[in-house]
């Protein structure tokens, strides 16, 4: 089941529509009130969220899901009429795992929630033994481990994937379409911002660690101790 957290009425209609039409169960929701009052008695397998709403605005209930036990790790994608970069990474280092601009087409829509599931199923049913370590930096995928100078630092899920796949592969680069296709399961024209955005904040958060991923000029990203 995919809640749809949408004040307006006809975006709303038309992805619970579309997503029935594709055999997904969904339920939509115009005020956060309803929203908070099904999820007392219902779970859902992903929430789509969109920011400008009535009553709570979606980054504060984004953080609130974030913060429950019984929702922290369910997938969450972000609705938004703003293209701004700024909210942007408010929301995935709010803890969204992808966003959408308004307007959106509703098949790339339905691609990015199919891409999510199959990438949240995955990660739930390959078990990772792994250990990576790269001088101060520690990530252990079993146990969604990361530390800098064994200090935990908290990813989102779509963060820790891709500092994942980067140490994992030491040294090896990757254009932002392999990115793209590994991470989120889709390649769109146009969407190689959204690769950037996560790697921005995720040096960010990893703090001096931050400095091991390096931008290779016209390809993509790499992990290393030095740029060479």
């Amino acid at each position: 089941m995919i809640f749809v957290l949408e004040d307006d009425n006809s975006i709303r209609e038309l992805v619970t529509y579309t997503l029935k039409s594709q055999g997904i169960e969904a339920e939509g929701f115009g005020l956060p009130s309803d929203f908070w009052n099904k999820i007392k008695v219902e779970i859902p397998s992903m929430i789509i969220l969109d920011i400008m709403l009535p009553e709570e605005d979606g980054i504060a209930i984004l953080k609130k899901l974030r913060n429950m036990p019984q929702t922290h790790k369910i997938p969450i994608i972000m609705l938004t009429a703003k293209g701004s970069e700024y909210d942007t990474v408010v929301g995935l280092d709010s803890g969204a795992d992808d966003y959408i601009p308004k307007p959106f087409r509703m098949m790339e829509l339905i691609s990015r929630i199919k891409a999510l599931l199959r990438r949240v199923e995955n990660t739930n049913n390959n078990q990772q033994y792994d250990e990576y370590k790269l001088k101060n930096l520690y990530v252990c995928p079993s146990k969604h481990i990361v530390t800098v100078d064994e200090k935990n630092i908290t990813l989102t899920l779509k963060e820790f994937e891709l500092l994942t796949l980067l140490i994992s592969n030491e040294n090896i680069v990757f254009t932002r379409d392999n990115i793209l296709d590994k991470i989120w399961g889709y390649s769109f024209d146009g969407e190689s911002r959204t690769v950037d955005v996560h790697i921005r904040t995720l040096r960010q958060k990893l703090g001096s660690a931050g400095e091991y991923i390096h931008t290779v000029r016209g390809i993509g990203y790499k992990i290393g101790r030095d740029n060479n």
